[in-house]
């Protein structure tokens, strides 16, 4: 049948299975808006405040649902809007599709009114930017950015679409949207045999794991490639949920504010499983360093990982959910205790702590743990509340922390709240913001009361921005520059202006008193929280040192 370009957007959109678009009009993308609006009741178009939360919303909507993001964004400032989102997306391998769209094919080249290259802007930060200047080869090209973005690492996909491409009419064919089998066949068997031997002759294991599992759907293999090794487990930021945070092997975050126990663990350990993480610097610290006393077993699907900031003994690349699987049928029961022994020592000699007097984001994290009982999809922001928020909810299952790891974009959480929620609209969906984050996107807002999206937003507020601060307080010699909110600003006025409710909570009874309001409410929640501008993330570990140099708020004292 013959259709437009816009009508050619709307219908591969329909054979991807797309339910819910985010984006902002502009004159550039008229036509597909025009289509849109005549497929409302198929595809559902969240008009956020910003593009910027259009393309976090976006990403939220993939990390929680596990299907691919989809955002909408006009030519030149609204195509450059999505840059950070679409950055935060591809830094943590994240499956989003940016559709865009540009000045007519005859205007290109001449900077024209609201003419950018977005697919040259872009090209670092995908895994592939298209401009279609053919309407015949719209369709195959949309349906190649899915499976590009899905397919083996995934990530962010765009494709730019010239006005006039839009009206052009073509044949267009519907297709039937294929199944993605995961491609296992380059296994090295050799490499294989080596790990397995690795893995059988360990005596002090430890399992790493990262993002990476999440993506490929692992937990269930990796909770028994982990009882199979009998060995303790600590994770990234990436990797929170995909093993569960209950179990007595389970030893806390790696790295810069991870547990003294992880740290010394893989410090001493003399065999690191490195199970779908990139070796952050953020996680190793001083790579010289890093688990010197160990060899080290990368798997991971991307090849581009292996030996890029750690080298590395052995390496399995392939989808994780698959190679874990081939691990343990081949892997025998091995037994470990004595090494379990020491760990479970070190967890009970460095347990995780905070002062038990006064509202602290440490409180408010475990306060909302208790009151969700475990079962909410947690957001953050990027900051000090982010780092508690990993350390002080226990983390049960994959897809529910939700927060930007790689690019470490404020700004990212309530954005990615909303696409969260309106891709998981039964669970209870928390973002935990600090107040230099909120100020950031805190227009979504709006969003969300205009569409009735019920979030919880938590704001941490100490007045500050806290970690830079703390940074500033341990290596700057307090010198405070630029980081001091003492400003006239109330988020609770400025919430009910966007037609929220709001809450201040000043103490932790408040607190508990405002958050069980909130989750009876289904409706858009801010809750002010105010708390002491000195608190701080311990343990830590100084920039550029090893993680076994780990220090927290009683070393500082001795």
């Amino acid at each position: 049948m013959q259709l437009n370009g816009a009508e050619i957007v709307i219908e591969c959109l329909k054979e991807q299975g797309v339910d819910t678009v985010f984006g902002y009009p502009g004159g550039s993308i008229l036509n597909v808006y025009d289509e849109l609006y005549k497929h409302r009741d198929e595809i559902r178009h969240i008009l956020t405040s910003h593009e910027q939360g259009a393309a976090h919303a976006a990403d939220g909507y993939a990390r929680a649902t596990g299907k691919i993001g989809v955002c909408l964004a006009t030519s030149g400032p609204g195509a450059t809007n999505l840059v950070t989102g679409i950055a935060t997306a591809y830094m943590d391998s994240i499956p989003i599709v940016a559709i865009t769209c540009n000045v007519g094919v005859s205007l290109l080249g001449k900077d024209s009114f609201q003419e950018i290259d977005i697919t040259g802007v872009t090209m670092p930060i995908t895994k592939y930017s298209f401009i279609v200047k053919d309407v015949a080869k719209l369709a195959d090209t949309i349906r190649k950015a899915f499976r590009i973005a899905k397919a083996g690492r995934p990530g962010p996909v765009l494709v730019d679409i010239p006005k006039d491409i839009t009206a052009a009419v073509t044949e267009y064919r519907r297709e039937e949207l294929g199944k993605y089998i995961p491609d296992h066949s380059h296994i090295n068997e050799e490499r294989l045999s080596h790990a397995v031997s690795m893995l059988e002759e360990a005596k002090k294991p430890f399992v790493f794991v990262g993002g990476g599992a999440v993506l490929s759907g692992a937990s269930k293999e990796l909770k028994e490639f982990v009882d199979k090794l009998d060995a303790p487990v600590t994770d990234s930021l990436m990797g929170k949920g995909a093993f569960p945070g209950i179990d007595p092997r389970y030893t806390g975050m790696l790295g810069m504010h991870g547990t003294k126990t992880s740290n010394y663990g893989v410090s001493e350990c003399d065999l690191l499983v490195v199970i779908g993480a990139r070796f952050s610097d953020r996680v190793t610290g001083n790579t010289e360093t890093f688990a010197k006393n160990a060899k080290i077993l990368q798997i991971d699907i991307d090849p581009a990982e292996i030996n890029k900031n750690v080298i590395v003994t052995e390496e399995l690349i392939g989808d994780v959910k698959e190679v874990l699987k081939i691990l343990n049928r081949n892997l025998k029961q091995q037994d470990h205790s004595q090494w379990l022994e020491k760990i479970w020592s070190y967890k009970e000699k460095y347990p995780l702590k905070y002062r038990s007097d006064g509202l602290t984001g440490p409180y408010i994290v475990e306060e909302i743990y208790r009151q969700t009982k475990g079962d909410a999809l947690i957001v953050t922001e990027v900051g000090q509340h982010q780092m508690w928020t990993a350390q002080y909810y226990k983390y049960t299952k994959p897809r529910t922390l939700l927060t930007s790891g790689g690019l470490g974009t404020m700004g990212y959480g309530l954005g990615a709240a909303l696409g969260a929620k309106t891709g998981c609209p039964d669970k209870t969906v928390i973002n935990i913001a600090g107040d230099g984050c909120f100020r950031m996107n805190m227009n979504e807002i709006a969003t969300a009361v205009r569409h009735h999206i019920p979030v919880i937003q938590v704001v941490v507020n100490n007045h500050v921005l806290g970690m830079v601060r703390q940074w500033q307080d341990l290596f700057y010699d307090e010198r405070y520059s630029a980081t001091v909110l003492r400003d006239a600003v109330d988020f609770v006025k400025l919430a009910e202006a966007m037609g929220a409710e709001a809450i201040c909570a000043k103490s932790q009874d408040e607190f508990k008193e405002a958050f069980a309001k909130a989750l009876t409410l289904d409706k858009p929640v801010v809750i002010d929280c105010q708390i002491d501008s000195d608190d701080k993330v311990w343990p830590m570990v100084a920039p550029g040192a090893a993680i076994s140099e780990v220090f927290d708020e009683d070393d500082m004292a001795e």
